[in-house]
């Protein structure tokens, strides 16, 4: 008797123009174009803020996780820029995500900045007390979190907040404004040049 050839499974690959399966030569995504996350992409952990939508069973990566550098979440979306600003992020080198009017249980709705490699004094983090005083600050290291913080308002501002005074020099004379922080509790500062004084959030 003949022997009959098992026939092989093998399912070709489509031809040029025919569409269907996706050839063994089909080039993977590259950097920038989607397409998916490697399996070797560390998921934030809990702390570092805003990086991974609450949406049920339906997970989904918003803002890149953070191996070393600094976190600063919950700023009013009507304050980013001001942020921005006080921190001079737009001269910096290392990479800075910004997350923008992002889903937030306590706010409604909020931003945050993760800056990459940077870790900023008390002095200059302090400055955010003015424009956002309810922003936390997380330390990462290694994708761990190893310090979170609170702003709080420092002793004398510098440059942040213009005098109410119109007779004052720092209205006439292109100089940098000096306040000295005279009662923390209801934010009354007073102007160096001129003694005079104002709350801080009008």
């Amino acid at each position: 008797m003949k022997k009959t050839l098992s026939q092989s499974h093998t399912t070709p690959l489509p031809r040029e123009g025919q569409g269907g399966g996706v050839s063994a030569s089909t080039p993977l995504p590259r950097e920038g174009q989607g397409g998916g996350v490697s399996a070797s992409t560390p998921l934030p952990r809990e702390g570092q803020g805003g990086g991974v939508s609450e949406s049920g069973a339906s997970r989904s990566l918003i803002v890149s996780a953070l191996d070393h550098g600094t976190v600063i979440d919950h700023i009013p979306c009507d304050r980013l820029f001001e942020v921005i600003n006080l921190l001079h992020l737009d001269q910096m080198t290392s990479k800075v995500t910004i997350g923008f009017n992002l889903k937030s249980h306590k706010m409604g709705t909020k931003s945050i900045i993760k800056i990459a490699d940077r870790f900023f004094t008390d002095d200059e983090l302090n400055q955010l007390s003015v424009v956002a005083p309810n922003v936390t600050l997380t330390i990462i290291r290694d994708y761990e979190v190893v310090e979170k913080k609170q702003v709080c308002l420092p002793d004398e501002l510098r440059g942040i907040v213009r005098c109410n005074n119109p007779k004052c020099i720092t209205n006439n004379e292109p100089m940098q404004t000096f306040f000295h922080v005279t009662n923390k509790q209801t934010g009354i500062i007073r102007c160096h040049y001129c003694n005079h004084e104002q709350e801080l959030r009008k």
